[in-house]
């Protein structure tokens, strides 16, 4: 997940105002363009060379050449338009053009860094009036009001009028489309599990409800429980619990409140599916290969990053200035999640969760992930985290080089790039970052686990791998503070971590759970996230890591002195998650101080739920898979604005996620992402410009928007995913 993204090309729209913020001051409605009708001259707009616009009808006219790449490589734009922080604007023109194109029309900065403040790429076809305001996030008087045209591979005319910027305007307040007020998990509910509806609804007193089934007819009714005012989202809430009907089948609706839910199924074949989806997302996430559209229809793409131009290539990747004197060979692995980069710490933590549901289910073994390693006879889920683990190999400093054994931090581009961007079209050079501490730790940790892991199928791989972990964890002990610093966050996140003691103790559990060698039982016992509490209000992400180690201890084989304690640890954590799911009126098991949700949220829950589920396998505790089942609901769609966090699951779902290569919304070419794809989620401190604009003084579950321009609420990004593979396996693998 690039947590720390800050994205060159995101747009600031509409202001949402909640809770009694102040809108700003408006000034008169002034016009920034000037001649934007072109009477009797196209000037001063300018357009790219070899590309003359000419007046036909009082509009500006373009014959825009074919064989361009990006939607940039051609354009058509006024320079000196100056914007005002803070200030909201509508953005209007008139636009024809062969049908089927796209223009992407901006307002932006018309110089370097080329920040874009508003952006929307309608297709085109007959003479149409398109609009919009937003707020700009910038003072300025180097503004810019473009029209990209590039990306097409044949010659195609476009015409232009009325083109306008008013500054003054009235800002737009933006409300969500929740749909009906009784929330349901959209998909299934499993037909020997916990089935809970949610109704919003300004009456405190208990409410008559009825469950109906395809055709209409009622098979269960009762009285909903009156929760009051449920703070994560600000609304006055009833409980529906229909966990008595058991039958299997599909299109259920509830009707409560005069209002009737989306449709859901009782039966358990979606888990299945979600499970197998949310793992074959990672092939297309993968760089250094040509995705075969055999394989993922809609979703080929040609390989990113393997020195073929204008790719500057991960073959042969320098550091930044003075940070080494030797390039490595860094190919393969996953892009982290909507941009370019590759992280070591982010891969870490994802593709241990990965094999830890290989380790803890064997259903998975035998699921198929229509990638190109199967029928290897290695189940397909340890083919693809292997893509993963090779790249993180290549990371490790090599022997003979200062800081050898050490692992460099991440290596990404030199400077943002826009979107959409697909990866073999990214000209920017790339880099490896210096070596830090915690990468180091993360290789340390989940080569060993690998190594364990791969023994059967691959011994030479196992081998290597250990050695591997081994070499980086006494470079760690030999290095213990090199952290990677905020301020490295252009280009990519900077994925900082001051602290490193759980990482220590992680890798020395996994090496120890590998080899049961004595000096690693030694440094997981002398650790001081041992006896402590590890279990916060997020279990465990890419900057906290103890609590991997933990519930790898708790549950791979082992025997550590003291191991009761440790499985007694893991289960008062499912207990802590427990009861915080018990208090929430959507059952979730999170419940952030301060009501202040993280970036990043749905994965928070759904690795909580993690903890459910294993004190749930450590237990056989009823109340502990409930839990797990009732807190997945929420992903799916029992949540205050009624939609499923992932794409293609439930009638309403996330399907604008930020990417520069599923980037649908920006570019009709290109794809949404895959079903299985899980967005982030919920985040009050909502970093993007774009949901400021947007959602203001949103309240917790509120704070979301389903825009590719939303990186800091609706990100796509491997670490999040593989906590929903992880979950919904676990789910998968229950049965009536």
């Amino acid at each position: 997940m690039s947590l720390w993204e800050r994205s060159r090309t995101v747009a600031v729209l509409t202001v949402l105002l909640v809770g009694g913020a102040a809108a700003p001051a408006l000034a008169d409605e002034v016009e920034q363009v000037r001649n934007g009708g072109f009477d009797g001259t196209t000037d001063p707009f300018w357009s790219t060379s070899g590309m003359p616009m000419t007046l036909t009808g009082g509009q500006a006219c373009v014959d825009v050449p074919g064989g361009t790449t990006n939607r940039w490589d051609v354009a058509i734009g006024q320079n000196d338009v100056p914007l005002v922080a803070g200030q909201s604007y509508r953005f209007s023109f008139d636009a024809s053009g062969d049908a089927g194109h796209v223009v992407r029309a901006i307002v932006g900065l018309a110089v370097s860094p080329y920040d874009t403040y508003f952006e929307q790429s309608p297709v085109l076809g007959g003479l149409t009036h398109y609009s919009s305001t937003f707020t700009a996030s910038a003072d300025t008087a180097q503004g810019q009001v473009g029209f990209q045209l590039g990306g097409s591979a044949d010659p195609w005319h476009f015409c232009l009028d009325n083109v306008s910027l008013v500054g003054g305007v009235p800002p737009e307040v933006y409300v969500p489309d929740t749909g009906p007020r009784v929330r349901v998990n959209q998909v299934a509910y499993l037909p020997a599990g916990p089935k809970t509806a949610t109704v919003v609804t300004t009456v405190t007193t208990p409410l008559p409800w009825k469950l109906l089934d395809s055709a209409g007819r009622a098979v269960a009714r009762g009285t909903s429980t009156p929760r009051g005012v449920d703070v994560s989202s600000g609304q006055n809430v009833q409980t529906i619990d229909f966990g008595r009907y058991r039958r299997p089948g599909t299109g259920y609706t509830v009707v409560a409140d005069g209002q009737t839910s989306r449709p859901f199924d009782i039966g358990t074949a979606a888990y299945d599916k979600l499970r197998a989806d949310a793992l074959k997302f990672y092939y297309t996430q993968r760089s250094g290969i040509a995705i075969d559209d055999a394989l993922r229809p809609g979703y080929g793409r040609a390989a990113g990053h393997v020195d073929v131009a204008p790719n500057q290539g991960d073959g042969k990747v320098p550091c930044q200035a003075g940070v080494c004197d030797y390039t490595l060979d860094v190919r393969g692995g996953w892009y982290d999640a909507g941009d370019h980069g590759k992280y070591v710490v982010n891969g870490g933590i994802t593709t241990w969760e990965i094999l830890s549901e290989y380790e803890r289910s064997h259903a998975v073994r035998t699921v198929s992930l229509k990638i190109p390693e199967s029928g290897n006879r290695v189940p397909d889920i340890l083919d693809e985290a292997r893509w993963e683990l090779d790249f993180l190999l290549r990371m490790q400093v090599p022997a003979g080089k200062p800081l050898a054994g050490m692992v460099h931090h991440k290596i990404h581009d030199q400077a943002w790039t826009g979107l959409p961007l697909l990866p073999d079209q990214d000209p920017q050079p790339r880099e490896l970052h210096p070596v830090s501490t915690a990468a180091t730790l993360n290789l340390a940790a989940v080569a060993a686990q690998a190594a364990r892991i791969y023994q059967p199928y691959d011994p030479a791989f196992a081998k290597r791998a250990l050695a591997a972990a081994k070499t980086a964890y006494t470079a760690a002990k030999a290095n213990p503070a090199l952290l990677a610093p905020e301020s490295d966050g252009v280009g990519g996140g900077a994925y900082n971590d001051t602290k490193v003691s759980d990482e220590f103790y992680w890798a020395a559990a996994e090496l120890y759970l590998t080899t049961g060698e004595r000096s690693y039982q030694q440094d997981v016992l002398a650790s001081p996230e041992h006896t402590a509490d590890v279990f916060g209000p997020g279990a465990f992400d890419w900057a906290s890591t103890a609590a991997a180690g933990r519930l790898d201890l708790a549950t791979v084989p082992n025997r550590l002195p003291g191991l009761p304690a440790v499985k007694a640890s893991v289960v008062k954590g499912a207990e802590k998650y427990l009861a915080i799911a018990k208090a929430q009126a959507y059952g979730v098991p999170y419940a952030p101080t301060n009501n202040s949700w993280d970036w990043g949220s749905n994965s928070t829950i759904l690795n909580n739920i993690v903890v459910l589920a294993t004190g749930y396998r450590l237990t056989g505790r009823p109340a502990f898979r409930d839990a797990v089942l009732t807190g997945f609901d929420y992903v799916l769609g029992r949540n205050a604005l009624n939609q499923s966090y992932v794409t293609g699951y439930g009638e309403v779902s996330s399907q604008n996620q930020h990417s520069r290569w599923y980037a649908h919304e920006l570019d009709p070419a290109l794809p949404n992402p895959p079903a299985g794809t899980l967005a982030g989620g919920p985040n009050s401190s909502i970093q993007d410009p774009f949901a400021q604009g947007k959602l203001t003084g949103c309240v917790g579950q509120f704070c979301y928007i389903d825009d590719i321009q939303s990186w800091s609420t609706n990100e796509e990004a491997i670490n999040w995913n593989s906590a929903l593979a992880w979950v919904s396996g676990f789910i998968a693998d229950l049965r009536p």
